[in-house]
């Protein structure tokens, strides 16, 4: 008989061991405490029976229509406390968010976060408070990070979204980290990632983190997998359904979005919010530098961790490449929402978490097939 089984690294190096063994030997919890019983129970059954695949090899199944016009669905959701128009943020890189950007998405009910490079964020967050709208701010895990910390704290500002944004972050020092703002700022909604593993999911939340953000390497302008072997690239999907089985607190999916209808996919297996960044790219009020390549236009989009980020080359994880100049963010936001409340509408639902019920395939590859609310 054929039975699942379960590399496991060890001081003595890695050991192939029965799921059944490393489950009762190691990881089972007392009877007594169910929900973390039912959380590695569901953790364990994942990685007995766990499906590879990617955005382009998953089609959701539409169920009988509920709706007069698609008009009539809500693409909004509730994240930290707010009502949000749309699912989706863009992602916090320096050229898709700016100052003027992450103003009119708040003041237009959309979600921000502004990135951490080259910015005052003590003065960031005075300026969103003082103009009547949310802050949404990014920060590292560093001693100048903890001392941002710091003098929001002194002065009375509490920002009301902080990310911790780093590339691996199952990490010690993010654990630090967000015990540090959850003592100095107990009322920020705190995000923590990036990570890829039900393991990290499992750490962030109980270390504090109000969300998590899932997603290593799979985004346009990200060479994770090239550079190191690690990553969610080529199957950012897959690793969000099996995050999304032992999360308990919200999961912002990041990267690998191609289209709008990925957007949906997400919510199916288990995001709360989409965080993208090539669509976002390249828009009229975009950031990034505007590059003319024979009469055509392109905005300049670059990672994070790429040297045009850094301003060395160290540690490179992150490419540049030109987007097409897409018009204004306005209209691509618009369209979103109209594609997201098509889906809601195909799912046979009137709200986004209606997207959740519904069946899906798997188009080719060993695991084919059709899977029914799984």
């Amino acid at each position: 008989m054929h039975r699942k089984i379960l590399g496991l690294e060890s001081a003595t190096g890695p050991k192939i061991l029965a799921l059944g063994f490393f489950w009762s030997a190691f990881c089972a919890p007392k009877k007594t405490d169910q929900a973390k019983r039912s959380i590695f129970e569901r953790y364990f059954l994942e990685l007995g029976n766990m499906e590879i695949f990617d955005y382009d090899n998953i089609l959701l199944l539409p169920r009988k229509c509920r709706v007069e016009s698609r008009s009539e669905c809500d693409a909004g959701v509730e994240l930290g406390g707010r009502k949000f128009r749309l699912p989706v943020v863009p992602a916090n890189m320096k050229t898709v968010v700016d100052e003027n950007i992450c103003l009119w998405m708040a003041q237009n009910n959309y979600f921000y976060v502004m990135h951490r490079f080259d910015l005052d964020n003590v003065q960031f967050v005075k300026d969103m408070h003082a103009k009547g709208v949310y802050a949404s701010i990014s920060l590292g895990v560093k001693a100048p990070d903890r001392e941002t910390v710091d003098t929001w704290a002194a002065a009375g500002l509490t920002p009301e979204y902080i990310t911790i944004d780093i590339a691996h972050g199952h990490a010690d020092s993010v654990r630090d980290m967000i015990a540090y703002i959850k003592a100095k700022l107990p009322k920020s909604f705190v995000i923590a990632g990036n990570v890829a593993t039900p393991e990290a999911v499992i750490d962030l939340e109980n270390w504090g983190a109000d969300a998590t953000k899932v997603g290593v390497g799979p985004g346009k302008v990200c060479i994770t997998k090239l550079k190191t072997g690690f990553g969610t690239g080529g199957w950012q999907l897959s690793a969000l359904k099996w995050c999304a089985r032992v999360a308990t607190k919200p999961i912002i999916a990041d990267g690998g979005i191609r289209s709008h209808g990925d957007i949906a996919k997400s919510i199916r297996f288990g995001a709360s919010m989409v965080m993208i960044g090539s669509l976002f790219a390249g828009h009229e009020e975009s950031p990034g530098k505007t590059v003319e390549v024979n009469g055509e236009l392109f905005k300049e989009y670059y990672g994070s961790a790429s040297d045009f980020n850094k301003g060395e080359y160290k540690h490179v994880e992150g490419k540049r490449i030109l987007e097409p100049v897409k018009g204004k963010l306005a209209n691509t936001l618009i369209e979103m929402e109209q594609d997201v409340q098509s889906s809601i509408s195909y799912a046979g639902g009137t709200k986004l978490m209606d997207v959740r019920k519904v069946n899906y395939v798997i188009l080719g590859g060993d695991n084919a097939g059709e899977h029914l609310l799984m």
